[in-house]
């Protein structure tokens, strides 16, 4: 089961990835965390999505669709995968489209996680006083939101349009959002 949880920043696609991760026994994908992870060892690709993320901006497209493209053909996502950060352009979502042609992979669905924006901002400002990211500042929050709406708000459009595409209200407590994410998933 390959699904894509899809929003914006501060929605919580990662915590309800990790509970559909528990329940159907697939791994969670963040790109987010990968690009911390890089970022951690300071590795070459680490030390380029620092400079961007601390700045709110996207990592470039062909470096996303790379490390994708290893985590679909890893062992570990054979019997599926719940990606959570990918795609953000239309153009990724194209790539990953094709890539999953290639690959002999359907997309079972895209949820979207709906959350206002009033709501994303409190969710970002705790996240930042209990996390402490060095993504999650005000001013890079802002950015990140303007981002999203520019960038990749056209994605739940493009995975609409092929009818893959199911909106779950993201407000309410952790347990009642993953039920709706559940019964999206029927």
């Amino acid at each position: 089961m390959h699904i894509i949880l899809f929003g914006p920043p501060g929605v919580g696609k990662g915590t309800q990835a990790k509970i559909l991760s528990e329940r159907f026994h697939i791994p969670h994908i963040s790109t987010g965390d990968m690009l911390r992870e890089e970022i951690k060892h300071q590795t070459d690709l680490g030390i380029k999505a620092k400079v961007l993320m601390d700045a709110g901006n996207l990592v470039a497209d062909d470096i996303m669709i790379g490390m994708i493209r290893s985590v679909l053909q890893s062992h570990e996502c054979v019997n599926g995968i719940i990606l959570d950060g990918f795609p953000r352009t239309v153009e990724q979502a194209t790539a990953l489209e094709t890539m999953m042609q290639e690959l002999h992979i359907s997309l079972k669905r895209v949820l979207y996680i709906e959350v206002t924006e009033e709501h994303i901002m409190e969710r970002l400002v705790k996240r930042l006083s209990v996390e402490h990211r060095a993504d999650d500042t005000a001013e890079t929050i802002t950015k990140r939101i303007t981002i999203y709406k520019q960038s990749t708000a056209p994605v739940k459009t493009y995975f609409e349009s092929r009818g893959l595409l199911s909106s779950v209200n993201g407000e309410g407590s952790v347990e009642v959002v993953a039920q709706r994410m559940l019964e999206a998933l029927k």
